[in-house]
């Protein structure tokens, strides 16, 4: 800090980070801090990357951010929907651009000029969590920092050997997404709104096409993706975040996120969540296509112990008590532990 403004911030966020480290939605799985500390490092260099603090937070909204003093917090909504290691990489890019040019201090001052710096204060800090999406919804960067901090995280991208052209690919699945949730909703889509899930990083077509034209002139190296490396690393998590996903009763989203996580195939957990939204939603023939879905998941080889809950579950509903009894049985086996083990248990007696 290098006047009473920078000051201010840091202790502001210094305070809230205190908070953040204890609370209990900080992801603290070694693997997968590391792989996403490992792509950053790739972006910025050993150098620069050793002061950052990262804290992954399980929230399913798409969203990231970096505060003034280092800190860094990625939301597990933005690793559920973004696809490879170089979408990724796109969108941590375009953070830290943000953080090396100052941009929330120059925000901060703006918006002093306007006597709203205790507004700013109160909502800027990492301490609760929802305060980052509130505060960039309220106080977003400018469109000229957006254009700097797109253009910054692609050269960083470029720099790194990915391949640039993901970067848009980023924002044009988030308007697919938008679309997709608008269609099911019966209302019109808020892609080109600023506003929603994604108010901080709004996916405009402009955007998107600006990103387009960067990647031709800067391409990095093609084909560049870490796509294996990418579903390694996220292979654990993504049933846990697609999870939280139908949790957000977002279906026409979880729709489109689904299809787009199977576009190299259908895995067992993949059939497992397909299986868990068609039960959710439960309309039509939807409970007996979602234990169709779980079956498959298993005849494929699936260790997943929510397969037998989720087929057992349906079987209830399709009225066959055995079937389902047998398969709630068969989950609280494999899942002794299982934070829900009371009531399958007793809904597994019921079916006597």
């Amino acid at each position: 800090p290098v006047d009473k403004d920078e000051r201010g911030l840091w202790m502001d966020t210094e305070e809230g980070e205190r908070q953040l480290k204890a609370s209990q939605q900080v992801i603290r799985d070694p693997a997968l801090n590391a792989y996403v500390r490992k792509v950053l490092c790739n972006l910025v260099g050993p150098g620069k990357c050793a002061s950052i603090r990262l804290y992954i937070v399980r929230t399913p909204d798409f969203n990231a951010s970096m505060a003034v003093n280092g800190a860094m917090v990625v939301y597990s909504g933005l690793l559920l929907r973004t696809q490879n290691e170089a979408q990724l990489a796109a969108v941590l890019g375009h953070e830290y651009t943000h953080f090396a040019g100052h941009h929330g201090l120059r925000m901060f001052r703006q918006v002093k000029e306007k006597s709203a710096a205790a507004a700013w204060l109160a909502f800027t800090g990492i301490g609760l969590i929802a305060s980052f999406s509130m505060a960039a919804s309220l106080f977003s960067y400018s469109r000229d920092m957006e254009r700097e901090a797109d253009s910054g995280g692609l050269a960083l991208m470029a720099a790194a050997g990915y391949d640039t052209r993901e970067a848009s690919k980023v924002w044009e699945q988030l308007r697919a997404e938008m679309d997709a949730t608008a269609a099911v909703r019966n209302t019109k889509s808020r892609k080109d709104k600023n506003g929603g899930i994604f108010a901080t990083h709004p996916p405009t077509a402009e955007r998107v096409a600006n990103l387009a034209q960067m990647a031709t002139a800067n391409p990095g190296i093609a084909g560049a993706t870490g796509l294996d490396s990418y579903s390694a690393a996220m292979g654990h998590w993504w049933p846990v975040f697609f999870d939280d996903q139908l949790k957000r009763n977002d279906l026409g989203a979880s729709d489109y996120l689904l299809a787009a996580l199977a576009q190299q195939g259908w895995s067992p957990w993949l059939l497992y969540a397909r299986g868990e939204l068609y039960r959710r939603r439960a309309l039509g023939n939807d409970i007996a296509d979602a234990e169709k879905f779980y079956s498959q998941g298993i005849e494929a080889g699936g260790e997943l112990p929510e397969l037998w809950r989720g087929r057992g579950l349906a079987r209830l509903k399709l009225e066959r008590p055995e079937d389902g009894k047998t398969d709630l049985n068969e989950y609280l086996r494999r899942s002794p532990d299982a934070v829900d083990k009371a009531m399958i248990a007793m809904m597994a007696g019921e079916t006597r």
